[in-house]
């Protein structure tokens, strides 16, 4: 689906951009999704328009199959957002313990009492974090984007199935120039 605009209440979500993950090997160079994601963040303070920085600090408490990676005892600074983003004193940020922004935190009373309607999404990783996150989004009645130059995974199968299977049910997708031709005109 094309991207076709954009509400007057939109956030940026940027998932996982944080010290111990942006050093994990990915598919696409990590500088250039910091760099789409960063803009993307300017973009949407410069227009008065929520900014959410997303870290992990835990996994999910259910059993599974696949051992997950060893949340418990973090290296010092592991969850720090990384210092290209700019975290500014107006952003939201979230720490979350499951792959989704959403599950078990307040983002979703956070946005909804900024009046938000839609989110654009990015970060880190496409098919956990990302997705998680826009099924949450999509499921809570928010309109969902997703930036698909400022988001990359550690598995090339994984990023492809999302941007091409299910991104296009949750929502539209876009790159981040696309997105910033498309926010509101407000001022701050």
């Amino acid at each position: 689906m094309a991207l076709t605009r954009l509400d007057p209440d939109t956030a940026l979500i940027i998932v996982d951009l944080q010290e111990g993950i942006v050093g994990l090997p990915v598919i696409h160079p990590i500088g250039a999704i910091i760099g789409h994601a960063r803009a993307l963040a300017d973009a949407f303070r410069a227009r008065g328009l929520a900014v959410v920085l997303v870290n992990v600090a835990g996994a999910a408490p259910g059993r599974t199959e696949q051992k997950p990676r060893q949340m418990n005892a973090l290296p010092a600074g592991w969850t720090d957002l990384i210092a290209a983003l700019n975290r500014q004193p107006d952003d939201i940020v979230v720490t979350k313990r499951s792959w989704g922004a959403f599950a078990n935190t307040d983002l979703e009373a956070r946005l909804k009492a900024r009046g938000v309607t839609q989110v654009v999404i990015a970060g880190v990783a496409t098919g956990t974090g990302v997705e998680a996150t826009a099924r949450q989004a999509y499921e809570l009645g928010f309109n969902v984007t997703l930036a698909i130059d400022a988001m990359t995974d550690m598995r090339s199968e994984a990023h492809e199935y999302s941007i091409n299977s299910v991104f296009p049910r949750l929502g539209e997708t876009g790159t981040s120039q696309e997105i910033i031709d498309l926010l509101p005109a407000r001022g701050v």
